[in-house]
């Protein structure tokens, strides 16, 4: 898995690239209540808003970690918010994206590097 500043883990399954949030970032959360998914085939560039995220405490928003095109969300998600705070790096994924240039994720962080981040 690699992970990004944002608090964003990723893991590559064949030709995509699944993105949901970390342990880390969902308890800092606190409870979520609702999430809102982008749209399949959305072309996304590093940085765009794509998902929205809201808690009891806060609204975030999660951000493309990568350019590419969503090729699927999860669509238990919106149906079941809590699933971020129970099965955040598992169950509770955001969407999967295709990129062109799997080397880009050379350039984040893996666990180790994450875990001194949060230190």
């Amino acid at each position: 898995m690699k992970y990004t500043k944002d608090h964003e883990w990723l893991r590559v399954e064949g030709d995509v690239v699944v993105v949901g949030i970390t342990e880390h970032a969902a308890t800092a959360l606190g409870d979520v209540v609702f999430i809102e998914l982008p749209e399949v085939e959305t072309v996304v560039a590093e940085g765009d808003e794509v998902c929205v995220i809201e808690s009891v405490k806060a609204a975030s928003d999660i951000l493309a970690p990568l350019d590419g095109e969503i090729t699927e969300i999860n669509t238990k998600l919106v149906d079941n918010p809590s699933l971020v705070n129970e099965d955040p790096t598992g169950a509770a994924w955001f969407f999967k994206i295709r990129i062109d240039d799997m080397s880009v994720l050379d350039a984040l962080m893996d666990e180790d590097e994450y875990n001194d981040l949060i230190g």
